[in-house]
């Protein structure tokens, strides 16, 4: 029995030996290190550590860095282990491999890295969709438009004080005034000057527009909105009484000035939202710049953009200078007193042919064209616009494809002896011909009537034009040469009658306008053309002599054209 008691006694000494040997290399054994930031290197104080072994993941030990982030954790036995460190704000951070202890070596020390957290990304606003939800508005364009036009008096009673007609200063309206504009006031045919009625008022009627499609408003709402302001204008803005060919150029004409130019900027802040060119921007903030106000103004509300849907286009450039005018005035020849230079902005938008465009919308295809002189007296010398109101397509096999409908247009023809200016409502089509090969012929043709004003520069009557229903014609044609050459004419035709102009005269005028030139590209987009204008007028009128005059004009011109070329629709 004591033999046995002693090999027992040996068992257990080791057993003691054994456990205290292991609870000896327990309080031993350790993990320490720094924690900092990886750029600056400083300490990242109080942070948390943690250390978990690599093959259960169960926690080893734990500890907190102190203010300079210096820690150590204790561990309990050898192994291997995943050291990790965490503090508010910071990226939690594992040391880049196991850490290993064993009884050659129970100390290990690693450094850990901690990147500051970025911030979660905001989530992205939805996707707005151009005149739905606050991205539409019928208040703020009614509001707008009055403010407007205050401004614009204000302006009128600071650069006109003593303009007159009837006897009253035009611009000096009062409350007392307006109600007896809208109560007592008959309307008729105002006398003001040609520029004023036929141009500044319809882009009068444009920044209307403007107004109320920027806030998301369809045309035809829009319509609405123009005459309006144009009711507001003619009611409070002036002492005059008020006018039908007024409310017709604004709210009419303007309608389609502003619907066109509308589109054009429209395009430019569609192309801006791809490319965030400052340029395109403020470009088409100068085209419109009652659209770019609201845009700007109203921040994301009014941002998102009016979908073109791609439309087929054909763009030009031209600088030139006239080498020729003839003049014919009441039998008066003169020839080259007036050769001068010119530009011409022309934009086809919406041509038919192409696969997937729809016309669905008014303007879905309009032509818009706009003519200077270098002439301080006349320097808008043209702008014409016709847009498809309501129409659709048609095509023929694979070599004809068109629409036709009733087309809106405006025109503001005025040539250095004699001008005519309308607003119509045509019915008409526009096409493109496929001739073979690369041979393309595209065109349009309208007849309808339109509210005209004509006349020379010599004042017949009251006033130096007069106004009258007017039956009304067009016929334009391209012939595109592939990419290297284009033939161009257009015609117009103009009878002005004497019914609904407000006067007595009793008599007539039929304008005849020719535009036919020729142009060759060089390289690139850059082309060289020629181009003949004729303008021809014929006035009779009841106890005076009948009137004929005419104008023409060679030209030399340096294009520049769009990215379509010539425009052909493929």
């Amino acid at each position: 029995m004591k033999k046995h008691s002693k090999g027992s006694s040996r068992l257990f000494s080791l057993a003691l030996i054994l456990l205290f040997g292991g609870l000896g290399f327990a309080r031993g054994g350790s993990i320490s290190g720094r924690v900092k930031e990886p750029s600056a290197a400083g300490p990242v104080p109080w942070a948390s550590i943690t250390v978990n072994a690599a093959d259960t993941g169960l926690l080893a030990g734990a500890a907190s860095a102190d203010a300079l982030g210096n820690f150590s954790v204790a561990i309990p036995i050898p192994g291997k282990y995943l050291v990790l460190a965490t503090q508010f704000g910071y990226l939690t951070m594992a040391a880049p491999e196991a850490i290993e202890l064993s009884d050659a070596a129970p100390d290990q020390t690693v450094d850990l890295a901690l990147s500051k957290e970025s911030p979660a990304p905001a989530p992205a606003p939805p996707a707005r969709t151009w005149g739905t939800g606050t991205g539409k508005s019928y208040l703020i364009p009614a509001l707008e438009i009055p403010a407007f036009l205050t401004i614009l008096s204000l302006y009128d009673r600071h650069a006109y004080p003593n303009q007159t007609e009837g006897g009253k200063k035009v611009y000096s309206s009062t409350v007392s005034s307006t109600w007896y504009h809208i109560v007592h006031e008959n309307w008729e045919v105002d006398q003001d000057p040609f520029a004023v009625n036929q141009f500044e008022h319809p882009y009068q009627g444009a920044m209307f527009h403007g107004f109320a499609r920027s806030a998301g408003l369809n045309y035809w709402q829009a319509l609405l909105y123009d005459n309006y302001g144009s009711y507001l204008w003619k009611m409070g803005g002036e002492t005059d009484p008020p006018s039908i060919n007024d409310q017709i150029a604004t709210g009419i004409a303007g309608s389609f000035f502003g619907e066109a130019l509308f589109r054009m900027a429209n395009l430019l802040f569609e192309e801006d939202e791809a490319s965030s060119s400052f340029l395109r921007k403020l470009g088409g903030t100068l085209v419109l710049p009652s659209a770019g106000f609201n845009r700007y103004a109203y921040g994301d509300r009014f941002s998102s953009i009016f979908a073109s849907n791609d439309p087929a286009t054909f763009a030009w450039l031209q600088l030139g200078v006239g080498l020729q005018s003839n003049q014919n005035d009441q039998g008066v020849t003169s020839t080259g007193e007036r050769d001068q230079a010119m530009a011409t902005y022309c934009l086809a938008y919406g041509l038919p042919g192409k696969d997937g465009y729809t016309y669905t919308r008014p303007f879905d295809y309009f032509h818009f064209e706009f003519d200077l002189l270098a002439n301080s007296s006349n320097t808008v010398d043209n702008v014409m616009i016709r847009g498809l109101l309501v129409g659709t397509d048609y095509y023929s096999g694979h070599t004809i494809d068109g629409i036709w409908g009733i087309y809106g247009g405006y025109d503001y023809i005025s040539p250095y002896i004699f001008r005519v200016s309308s607003t119509s409502v045509s019915l008409g089509t526009t096409l493109q011909v496929r001739l073979g090969g690369s041979v393309v012929l595209q065109g349009s043709a309208l007849g309808g009537i339109g509210y005209a004003a004509a006349g020379n520069t010599t004042p017949v009557g009251q006033r130096d034009y007069h106004y009258g229903l007017a039956p009304q014609v067009l016929g334009a044609m391209r012939l595109i040469f592939g990419n290297r050459a284009m033939l161009d004419a257009t015609g117009r035709y103009y009878d002005v009658t004497s019914s609904g102009g407000g006067d007595n005269l009793g008599g007539s005028e039929s304008v005849h306008r020719l535009n036919t030139g020729f142009t060759l590209r060089i390289f690139g987009h850059q082309a060289l053309g020629i181009q003949y204008i004729e303008s021809l007028r014929s006035a009779h009128y009841s106890g005076l002599p009948s009137s004929h005059q005419s104008v023409g004009t060679v030209a030399v011109v340096y294009t520049m054209l769009g990215k379509t070329g010539f425009g052909a629709v493929k």
